[in-house]
């Protein structure tokens, strides 16, 4: 039973976060605290999971192409450095004041998606220069540090990010976030969590199990249902996460 629990929190958790572009630390981290875990024991295992969240996904999105490699390798060298050092951190220091700061940013997402109507609904390349990459790579920077130390619901601002900054529409900046943050980010801050704290090793084969089959599905969704759809995802999914991250 405890196998089976944890097998459809995975799924769902990543089935959803495969759809809106991120969120899945929502549901599976607070989940695996819930059945008796201790924070970074559950950050470290949630964080080893995650990663077959992007091989799904991945192996969905590679069959229906759209990836912009050169973009791609920019997204990775710029938000790797900072999982890297978010998560050799987080193991360290108090979490909640951080988390009440990023449930309120990530409200902020959801409010603001809601209120700009167009917004991620057609490609539009913006900030393409070296000025738009340097800013724009900090922006990743920033991010990846969120990403490796409190991990739920960082997704989301790569893709808002993406959106906002760089002119991708919903459908794209979801499929870089779920390739690259899901698979590539959430590799780095799992080895390093791995190395430095303590995971769960017994839970994992049904944790990636959920994972692998949920980012598929996910994935799936998001390239059949549109801009729309997934905008309206999003906004649920960061509206859900923020108020999870405040109220704790």
């Amino acid at each position: 039973m405890e196998q089976f629990t944890l097998f459809l929190i995975s799924l769902l958790a990543n089935l959803f976060s495969a759809f809106s572009g991120g969120g899945a630390g929502l549901v599976q981290l607070p989940a695996l605290i819930f059945l008796g875990l201790p924070f970074g024991v559950a950050l470290a295992t949630h964080k080893v999971a995650s990663v077959a969240l992007g091989v799904g996904a991945t192996i969905r999105h590679l069959h229906e192409g759209g990836l912009e490699w050169w973009f791609s390798l920019f997204l990775l060298l710029s938000g790797i450095p900072g999982v890297i050092l978010g998560a050799s951190l987080i193991l360290q220091v108090p979490d909640r004041v951080a988390e009440v700061a990023l449930g309120i940013l990530t409200l902020g997402l959801g409010v603001y998606s809601l209120l700009k109507r167009s917004l991620g609904q057609e490609y539009c390349p913006a900030h393409r220069d070296l000025p738009g990459y340097l800013l724009g790579g900090l922006g990743l920077f920033c991010i990846g540090f969120l990403n490796g130390s409190l991990t739920s619901g960082t997704g989301l601002f790569v893709t808002l990010w993406l959106v906002r900054w760089f002119g991708m529409d919903y459908r794209t900046a979801v499929a870089h976030t779920l390739v690259l943050v899901g698979m590539f980010w959430n590799g780095s801050g799992a080895l390093t969590l791995s190395l430095l704290g303590e995971i769960k090793w017994e839970w994992l084969p049904v944790l990636l199990a959920g994972s692998l089959l949920g980012g598929y599905l996910g994935a799936h969704l998001s390239i059949t249902k549109g801009n729309r759809w997934i905008k309206r995802g999003f906004e649920v999914v960061t509206l859900a996460v923020g108020t999870k991250l405040v109220i704790g």
